[in-house]
């Protein structure tokens, strides 16, 4: 039986970046995926190797900003471990049905002056829509970066321009109570205040939409800044695509004594006296744990399929029922469509420039056009009938991805988990089935065409990965990649259930990290991160106070003389 101080469940690029942080602090880490790669929703796979050889394509997450709102990249020096990022300009490109489209630069400037073309009022509160998110982004920014419950930490993460961020955003009554009256509405809401014409609104909406959840959601009114933080911090991807990322960090683990096991898939967490102390995989196989064993995977799994209940219900007896009915998913997830293609897309009807196809191509001709595609996946009804979707061409900015002159195409389609109607058919039940899966991409194929009509003449080959097989091969459960809904009633202290909020667990030795946990799913490392620090809290409590303190010292310190230069 193999012992490590650390067991880590699951290798995504959470649980890689908590590793990296514990072998950093001198501890012996074992790190176990399912799969035969490590990444979780991070990878980047030549997966159509007969029919498309040489084509890499990101199978889950592919635009990165929330990374860049953390210090992950820079305190664990990826860069040395081959991460090389590159900026995406333009960020945004959605044609309108009218001939009009929407073009954002990372410039805001020059994102306004597009707008002017259609809308001189748009286009100046635009600027100041994109002012009021960025400053409330670096006001929220310290919050991500720390443990929910750790105002040590959050304190340690303010500078001067946080703190005139923060105080610009709540700093007074009536500001405090418009950004509380703010938060607690819906996207559409905001939007209507802000914006006049639907070319603007309509996008803006759909990565609004990013959170998980239609536009006239109340309580959902943040996403709207996604399209914010596309000016600033930027929005990048890693040369090599997303699994460069996790390479790097694999690199980074392994160089540092981690060791990584695929193919590993955790049947039991081994429970002693009321403390985790090992796992069991398939096949019988036990790893034990001096100090801790932390779960990648997301609290409902863990607790309801690896451990037993008599062990749940000791340590809490009212866990069990406030997992299975307090944490929410609201049954949408992807349909993920990838394309090989023999050229670039041309969209020839909205004065089409190669360069519109580096950042993300939306297709939402209105804000109902997106309300329908994501109410419809909540009552299990699949929205195909005028397809609303995110696509990428990710070769346009990284030509690595495709062989000479082709090019690799991305697109996520939102879709229900289950099916209404079809329950207990097709895979696991959900009514997903090769033949179904394939009807829904042809359809969002169609509309896609009606904006690009080479996209059908110009593919080579096709994978189309349903909402329970992306469930399946990412072991989300009902295919929800950000492990539960985004949704304010299940964030920061709250998320996953407020007992689970902190990385720890009412078991002893057992912490929660990724897209479950604070601050949530995206590409970030910050739960990773949080989750490495609560836990080197626990067992050296008095030595990493004191350097949490210190280190909270020396960013204030440092902050007024940056300041003052």
């Amino acid at each position: 039986m193999q012992e490590y101080d650390v067991v880590i469940i699951g290798a995504g690029h959470n649980g890689l970046v908590c590793a990296a942080y514990l072998l950093k602090a001198g501890y012996s880490v074992l790190l176990l995926e399912k799969r035969s790669v490590p990444g979780g929703a991070a990878t980047t796979e030549e997966c159509l190797p007969k029919e498309a050889p040489g084509f890499k394509f990101n199978l889950c997450a592919i635009d990165h900003e929330f990374i860049h709102l953390g210090p992950v990249v820079e305190e664990l020096e990826l860069a040395k471990y081959g991460l090389e990022y590159l900026d995406c300009d333009p960020v945004v490109f959605c044609p309108h049905p009218d001939g009009k489209y929407f073009l954002a630069h990372k410039s805001v400037e020059k994102t306004c002056a597009e707008i002017a073309r259609y809308n001189e009022r748009d286009a100046k509160k635009y600027a100041e829509f994109t002012n009021y998110w960025q400053r409330a982004i670096s006001a929220m920014g310290p919050m991500f970066n720390a443990p929910p419950k750790s105002f040590i930490d959050i304190f340690g993460n303010y500078n001067i321009q946080k703190f005139k961020d923060l105080f610009s955003v709540v700093g007074s009554p009536a500001k405090s109570l418009d950004f509380i009256r703010t938060m607690l509405n819906s996207a559409e809401d905001i939007l209507d205040e802000w914006f006049d014409e639907e070319f603007l609104k309509a996008p803006l909406s759909r990565l609004a939409s990013e959170l998980g959840a239609p536009p006239s959601q109340k309580n959902l009114a943040i996403g709207v800044m996604m399209m914010a933080m596309r000016h600033d911090p930027g929005m990048t991807r890693p040369r090599g695509g997303t699994g460069a990322l996790v390479q790097a960090l694999v690199k980074l683990v392994t160089s540092k004594g981690g060791v990584i096991l695929t193919d590993q898939q955790v049947e039991k967490v081994l429970i002693d006296d009321g403390k985790a102390v090992g796992v069991r995989v398939a096949g019988g196989q036990e790893y034990r744990a001096k100090y801790g064993i932390i779960s990648n995977i997301d609290a409902k799994r863990l607790f309801l399929q690896l451990i037993d209940t008599s062990e749940i219900d000791q340590a809490d007896p009212d866990l069990r029922e406030r997992l299975e009915r307090r944490i929410i998913n609201n049954n949408e997830t992807i349909l993920k469509i990838d394309l090989a293609l023999d050229e670039p897309l041309h969209f020839p009807h909205h004065d089409h420039k190669d360069e519109y196809l580096i950042g993300s191509i939306l297709i939402a001709d209105s804000m109902a056009h997106v309300e329908q595609a994501h109410s419809k996946c909540t009552i299990g009804e699949i929205p195909d009938a005028n397809p609303s979707m995110y696509a990428v061409m990710p070769s346009a900015l990284d030509p690595t991805l495709a062989p000479p002159g082709k090019h690799t195409l991305w697109i996520e389609f939102f879709a229900p988990y289950q099916i209404a109607g079809a329950e207990g058919t097709g895979l696991k039940g959900t009514g997903w089935t090769d033949e179904l899966k394939n009807q829904v991409a042809d359809k969002v194929i169609d509309k896609l065409a009606n904006y690009a009509p080479n996209v059908k003449t110009a593919t080579i080959a096709r994978r189309v990965e349903s909402p329970a097989e992306l469930g399946e091969r990412l072991g989300a459960y009902k295919g929800n990649y950000y492990h539960i809904d985004m949704t304010l009633d299940q964030m920061v202290f709250f998320r996953p259930l407020p007992e689970l909020a902190n990385y720890k667990t009412p078991i002893e030795n057992l912490f929660l990290t990724g897209a479950g946990t604070h601050p949530g799913g995206s590409i970030s490392g910050m739960p990773g991160r949080n989750c490495a620090r609560v836990f080197l809290q626990a067992k050296h409590p008095l030595a990493q106070s004191l350097r949490d303190a210190r280190d909270s010292f020396k960013a204030s310190v440092g902050s007024v003389f940056k300041i003052g230069e």
